[in-house]
């Protein structure tokens, strides 16, 4: 068996799966914040209100 290939195959898969948590946690954050926006009614002007 050749264990430095092997060892590099390994260390490839375990960058990409950090690579990809990373990115996930990346664009929940982004959703969070755009659906959060999305929900907030509009700010009415004072003139309307009175």
């Amino acid at each position: 068996m050749n264990y430095p290939i092997l060892a590099g195959v390994i260390l490839l898969a375990l960058i990409l799966i950090v690579f990809l948590i990373w990115k996930n946690q990346k664009d929940k954050k982004k959703f969070e914040e755009d659906t959060i926006e999305s929900e907030l009614p509009p700010e009415k002007d004072d003139k309307e209100n009175v």
